[in-house]
């Protein structure tokens, strides 16, 4: 291979891996088990246990439940993003000190997405219970227009996974109990970058085109819940996410690792009040995801196998909620959740990232003893970051083009879900 050949390649994978990956990390986690969470900022859901949906945060939390329980519901997940004020350097800019571009201003490279959620739990006698349970932890999608100046740092990003469930809980004694669960883990992906026609002599081809690539993974979870008393309780639960591979039809394959997560929860109902409080702390390692791998592509400028690695900083979730048991048909709740970067010192345009503020409320109305109605809204506000991209030079020297810009990122989450016990 000759070197101008080694150099374009070299150079298209350093951009593909800069611009693309940022997006999968950056709001690549999904709370989307329940409307009841989302209603209370998901504040202490790995205890709760007012309906079948608990078991996606704590499986030992299914020992809480003497009836079967079934839940079903979706999620709504619309995302509005900015980015302004951004300056496009390309090749001629960073090399021979002509001038940057000036990039007109979007806010339509978001969207919405449809999570559905169900949960299933049956107790087998007073020790036992099992439960089976679907829903999607991870995900994000981008789409900026294809005359978008500064394109291989933009494109289009769509990852969604889907988790199928079995778990099982054993109660030891009247205060503590545990649980364990398997994941099947079904994911798919389209990612597509092209190169801006300001960069050199690969200007308007493709860099990456994966187009719709599936694949499963195997993870699990373990929790515990110890009960002081019928008002008071906590619960801890630890989920293993495994490393992912999904391939298109044209056996081009991502590979990226998953965080694993642990949570921590409380609930206190007030005696001889119809008020609850309840909380979590939850950790998400992000550190773990240090690299992404693509192989075997083609039909782009990139062809064959490239890794890069990343430096990502483990996030966590700070959440606090209440809950106001108004009469036997209707429930009520509000929560707050300071949700902290995924991202460290590399940012992104393509989905922003930063520290985020939750303000949710929700309710239930009761239809009657054994069944429920669930609605929960959250508002999600990101602050504003100062985002600076590069694609290096392989070689050495000045980079290939760089992008600066101001993004945020807030989202609008809202759940409806049916409950019932039999």
């Amino acid at each position: 291979m000759n070197k101008k050949r080694l150099f374009i390649r070299s150079a298209v994978a350093i951009a593909v891996a800069a611009s693309s990956t940022s997006a999968l990390a950056a709001g690549f986690q999904l709370n989307a088990q329940s409307a009841t969470g989302i209603g209370r900022a998901f504040a202490g859901d790995a205890v709760i246990a007012d309906n079948a949906a608990v078991m996606a945060r704590n499986p030992a939390a299914m020992a809480l439940f003497d009836e079967k329980a079934f839940s079903i519901g979706f999620e709504s997940i619309t995302t509005m993003i900015d980015v302004k004020d951004a300056e496009y350097c390309g090749t001629a800019c960073e090399w021979v000190g002509a001038a940057k571009t000036s990039v007109a201003d979007t806010d339509d490279v978001g969207g919405t997405s449809i999570a559905p959620n169900v949960h299933f739990i049956m107790p087998l006698n007073e020790k036992f219970a099992v439960g089976i349970n679907a829903y999607s932890n991870f995900g994000t999608k981008t789409e900026f227009s294809d005359d978008y100046v500064a394109s291989e740092f933009g494109g289009l990003t769509d990852v969604m996974s889907f988790n199928l469930g079995v778990a099982g809980s054993y109660r030891l004694n009247d205060q503590w109990s545990f649980g364990a669960g398997l994941d099947l883990i079904y994911g798919q992906g389209t990612m597509k970058r092209t190169a801006s026609n300001k960069v050199g002599l690969v200007g308007g081809k493709d860099l990456l085109n994966v187009d719709g690539a599936t694949g499963t993974a195997i993870g699990f979870n373990v929790g515990t819940v110890f009960e002081l008393d019928e008002n008071n309780r906590f619960g801890f639960s630890y989920r293993y996410s495994p490393e992912f591979e999904a391939e298109d039809d044209k056996g081009q394959t991502i590979t990226l690792p998953l965080p694993d997560i642990a949570e921590f929860s409380g609930y206190h109902k007030i005696k001889d009040t119809k008020f609850a409080v309840h909380y979590s702390v939850q950790y998400i390692g992000w550190g773990a995801f240090d690299q992404i791998g693509f192989n075997n592509l083609q039909d782009s400028v990139l062809t064959g196998e490239y890794n890069k690695d990343y430096g990502w900083q483990d996030g966590w979730h700070y959440s606090i909620g209440g809950t106001y048991y108004l009469n036997n048909d209707w429930t009520l709740r509000a929560g707050y959740m300071y949700d902290t970067s995924a991202q460290d010192q590399r940012t992104s345009i393509s989905v922003p990232d930063s520290d985020r503020q939750w303000l949710s409320a929700g309710l239930t109305y009761h239809l009657d003893q054994k069944s429920s109605i669930d609605f929960g809204f959250t508002y999600l506000m990101g602050k504003e970051v100062s985002v600076s991209e590069t694609t290096p030079n392989p070689l050495g020297g000045k980079d290939l083009s760089s992008v600066t810009a101001t993004t945020q990122a807030n989202a609008i989450l809202m759940g409806l879900q049916y409950s019932r016990t039999f």
